[in-house]
Parts: C-alpha cells; structure tokens; sequence
C-alpha cells in the first residue's frame, strides 16, 4: 500500500510516500526505511522507486519523499544545500517515529548519489537512525569534483564558475544558475535514467555546498550501528575511490560492495547481485520479523 503523506522540517512541507507492505496486523511494527534520491531528483526517480520496492517486498515500512527544493516538496526550488538535506533527514526520522506500524527503534536510511552522501552524515550525527546504506555516494566533495573535472582545463573552467558564482551573489544578492551537467557530468547514454522533472540548472551556492562537505569526516561515529557502502566498480558519475574513502574513515560493522558490470543506477541494470547483496545484509542486520 502506498500513502502520499507530508511533514515538517525546518518550517517547510516535504512530501514523501509511504509504502506499508500488506498483510499487516493492525498493532505490528516493523523496521523502516527512508530512501532518498540523488542530486536534483525525486521520490519517482529509478533508484529510490526501485529500492522502495524492493524493501516493501521484503517487509519493510518504506519512505521515499522530496528533499526541500526537490519534486514537490517546499523550500526554494533548486536551492540544494548539503546539511539542509541533512535536517530533512532527522525530521523524516521524527515524523517516522509517529507512523503507528513503524518500530522507532528500527529506523533506518538507504541514499543513493547525492543522498548516498548525506545518509551516512545524518546517520553518524543522529543516533536514532539504526542502520545505513550508501549507494553509489560520496565522502569528499573537493576530491570527487577533482576526478569529476579530470583535465586541468576542466577544473580550472569548474572552479571559475564557482568563483562567477560568488561574484554574481555578491553584486546582485541573487544566486547565479549552472547547468546541473557542468556541476556532475553524466555520460549522454544514461542520462534517460534521470526523472523526467529532474532539476537542470543549480545555484552556485549548491555546488558550492557540495565542494564543502565531507561524510568522511564523521562516518566513523555511526559504529557500532551497522553500515553498508555499495558502489559500481566503474563509476562513471560518482568515482568508486569516494566509495573506498568512505569505508577507510568508516569503523566496524561496516561492509563494502564493489560490483561489477552495473554504473551508478545501480538498481536500473542490476542482474540481480545488488538485490541480493542488500537483502543478505538487511536479514544479518535489521531483519523484519514477522508476526
């Protein structure tokens, strides 16, 4: 069963869908999951439709919503900051908490790309959140942007236009837009896996906050909860080294997947090995017990 439900964070009205899988007795509680989707996306996008299939299938409570500035939820539209995302990440928890066949103890967050980045981050700053699965994200903004940009005339380009951007903010007070391929670059041949209402252009201030922010500082602090990072072993959007970065700054349990033969949507040419490596790890570590 799906629900389209809303709540607050920080003042502003996300929207996010609630899968409740059937045959549910009317006072169980099962582990839930909140999935987010990646840079500039939303809830409909490939990766968090399919993964909320998936972890329904399985038994689990799952919640896939817009990030402010995102879909349909509030917020300025394309004004995309890292630890905004962060906030709307703990408030998903609060609202969770509340839905009655939710176990509060049992909460956990899958993120793909963009929220592959921030789900470790709120997972290593809010102890609620009981389990954490990165997919296809990131740990270093400087050094993902650097591979991003690979040739020197590339990131000297991508550099300027971030420092254009502050000029522009500063002589105008209004945010300067870029184009969301000259922030992440996207191989032509994937980019129909994108959402069809997928934002296009950014404010420099995004890419700035994503320049910014470091998951591998702080990932170490979700042990002793357990944490799963899944990366493609070629990733042509989000660089597989930032997968490594967050496992060595990452402490025990926490298990890394390199696969094969998939790109970064994961779950949109995945012959089955994900599927099966995610439900391996969710029976060992937040198992659904029904009753």
């Amino acid at each position: 069963m799906q629900e389209r439900v809303t709540f607050k964070s920080d003042g502003i009205d996300l929207v996010g869908i609630l899968h409740t899988p059937r045959g549910m007795k009317p006072r169980e509680k099962r582990p839930c999951f909140m999935v987010l989707h990646g840079f500039g996306t939303n809830k409909d996008g490939t990766t968090p439709r399919q993964a909320a299939e998936i972890l329904e299938k399985m038994g689990y409570v799952v919640l896939r919503f817009d990030v402010r500035g995102c879909g349909e939820s509030g917020g300025d539209p394309a004004f995309i900051l890292c630890m905004d995302q962060v906030r709307d990440i703990q408030a998903a928890v609060t609202y969770l908490e509340g839905v009655k066949h939710v176990d509060s103890k049992r909460i956990g967050v899958l993120g793909h790309s963009f929220g592959g980045a921030t789900a470790p981050y709120a997972t290593a700053l809010d102890k609620r959140i009981a389990a954490c699965v990165s997919v296809a994200g990131w740990g270093d903004g400087v050094a993902k942007f650097r591979e991003q940009h690979p040739s020197p005339a590339q990131w000297k380009r991508f550099l300027g236009k971030l420092e254009q951007g502050r000029r522009y903010r500063q002589k105008t007070g209004k945010p300067m837009m870029i184009p969301r391929f000259d922030i992440v670059p996207i191989p032509k041949h994937m980019r129909h896996l994108l959402v069809g209402n997928s934002i296009m252009e950014f404010p420099a201030e995004t890419a700035m906050s994503m320049m910014e922010f470091r998951a591998n500082d702080v990932v170490g602090l979700i042990a002793p909860r357990p944490y799963l990072i899944l990366h493609p072993a070629d990733d042509t959007v989000t660089p597989t080294s930032q997968a490594l970065g967050l496992f060595a700054n990452a402490k025990q349990p926490c298990d890394m997947h390199l696969v094969s033969g998939v790109d970064h949507f994961m779950f949109a040419d995945d012959d089955g090995v994900v599927r099966k490596i995610l439900e391996a790890w969710l029976a060992k570590h937040i198992p659904v017990k029904r009753k």
